[in-house]
């Protein structure tokens, strides 16, 4: 059996860490670095770095912040943020990053996922999909941009189809609708999508409790779980978080708790 994945996510505004509900409200929670190095410590799977206002600002990752991250760990780490060429890829997994999170760039213009694919394989290439429910679209869902700012015509699940034709090797799926509220994944849309792809599915947008993980890791069939405001403000460790689901039955690396 295939162990699942319990992965932090650092949005980044400004060089600091933040936190918002449904993107809105954000208030600074820490320092990136500090707080990548504790996760490491305590037992994380991966970290996905974004730096959340890149794309909406027209500028690039901040680099440093992103070598001085990778200086401090030694699990996998996705970084995303207004990454629009192969050039700024290159850079991004050149200071430390083993993956490159493509976003709203991805859907100004697609190719730069077949681009990066091609350059630097489909491993390092990750979609990131931010989804709305909306009953106007196909599977019922619509692609947000910008931070969800911009709605845009694609239809979740198409996008997903097409992303992954083109050489995604990874989808991270965002519920906005569920984002930052504690409340619970979008489990039928996990689902839809990883049920449909050929690529693994990381659920995000939405986890309280470690039920919350244990459910979108059953009933939403994704392969990895996202965390950030459970763990950011105490509420969980990573280490309860993996313990309530090896309890559960589902496999997880328990190796490095604290």
């Amino acid at each position: 059996m295939l162990e699942k994945r319990i992965i932090v996510c650092l949005d980044v505004r400004e060089g600091k860490t933040t936190k918002g509900i449904k993107f809105r409200g954000n208030v600074d929670i820490g320092d990136p670095v500090e707080m990548a190095r504790s996760y490491y410590h305590g037992g994380v799977d991966e970290l996905v770095f974004y730096d959340i206002t890149a794309s909406s600002e027209q500028r690039s990752v901040m680099l440093d912040v992103v070598a001085e991250v990778a200086r401090q760990i030694f699990v996998p780490f996705s970084v995303g943020g207004g990454i629009a060429t192969v050039d700024q890829m290159r850079r991004v997994l050149l200071a430390g990053a083993e993956k490159v999170s493509v976003n709203s760039q991805a859907v100004k213009d697609p190719l730069i996922i077949d681009q990066g694919a091609a350059a630097f394989g489909n491993q390092c290439v990750v979609l990131g999909m931010d989804v709305q429910a909306d009953h106007e679209m196909p599977s019922g869902y619509r692609v947000v941009i910008n931070g969800g700012r911009t709605p845009t015509d694609r239809d979740a699940l198409q996008w997903a189809l097409e992303a992954v034709d083109r050489g995604a090797g990874e989808i991270v799926l965002n519920s906005i609708d569920a984002d930052g509220t504690t409340s619970g994944y979008d489990c039928r849309v996990t689902r839809l999508i990883s049920e449909a792809v050929s690529v693994p599915v990381v659920a995000s947008g939405g986890a309280g409790t470690p039920q919350h993980v244990a459910e979108v890791l059953r009933d939403g069939a994704a392969d990895a779980a996202l965390v950030a405001s459970m763990v950011h403000y105490g509420s969980y460790s990573i280490a309860d978080i993996k313990r309530y689901l090896a309890a559960e039955g589902i496999a997880v690396r328990l190796d490095g708790l604290v």
